[in-house]
C-alpha cells in the first residue's frame, strides 16, 4: 500500500509533455494567486477579493479568498517545481471548477463576456497533470528515481544475504 501510494504520487507517466504543460500553467496559477493573496499584478489582495467573493455568495468572503488564493499560489509553486504534482493539480482543478460555476458559468463560454472558457481550460490542464504527474523534469521524478534506487539496493542486499 505504501509503495503504491508513493508510486501514484511521485512516479511520472509522461516525459516532456507534462513538463511543457506544467510550467506555463504554474506561472498562471502563481500570478492569479498572488493577485488574491498579496494584491500583486493589479490584484485586490485578500480584503478586496474577499469582498468580491462575498458579493457573489461565497461566504465568508475573506476565508474563501484565502483558500482560493492559497490553492492557486501554493498549488502553482508546487506545479512549477513539479513537487507533489498530482495533489497540487487536483487542488487547482477543484479551485477552477468552483470559479467556473460560481463566477463564470452564467456569462456563457467566451472570455470576452467574462465566461468560463479560461477556467475550463485551466481546470482541464490541471486534470491532465493530475493524471500524468510532473513529467521528466520535476522534483517528483527525482524523488521517484531516488526511491527506486533505494528499493533496488535494498532488494539486492536482501537477496545477497539470502544466498
Amino acid at each position: 500500500m505504501k509503495t503504491l501510494f508513493s508510486k501514484f504520487v511521485f512516479a511520472p507517466t509522461s516525459g516532456l509533455a507534462a513538463t511543457s504543460l506544467r510550467l506555463p500553467v504554474a506561472v498562471i496559477f502563481i500570478a492569479h494567486g498572488a493577485q488574491k493573496l498579496f494584491g500583486w499584478f493589479g490584484g485586490y489582495g485578500l480584503a478586496g477579493t474577499g469582498q468580491w467573493m462575498s458579493s457573489i455568495g461565497l461566504e465568508p468572503g475573506y476565508a474563501m479568498a484565502l483558500l482560493a488564493g492559497s490553492a492557486e499560489f501554493f498549488g502553482g509553486v508546487a506545479l512549477a517545481l513539479g513537487l507533489l504534482t498530482r495533489p497540487a493539480a487536483l487542488v487547482t482543478a477543484f479551485t477552477m471548477v468552483v470559479a467556473l460555476f460560481s463566477a463564470h458559468v452564467s456569462n456563457g463560454l467566451f472570455l470576452s463576456n467574462n465566461g468560463y472558457e479560461y477556467a475550463l481550460a485551466l481546470s482541464a490542464a490541471s486534470v491532465s497533470l493530475a493524471f500524468s504527474g510532473g513529467g521528466a523534469f520535476s522534483l517528483d521524478a527525482l524523488i521517484n528515481a531516488v526511491r527506486q534506487k533505494a528499493l533496488s539496493e535494498r532488494n539486492f542486499n536482501n537477496e545477497s544475504v539470502l544466498v
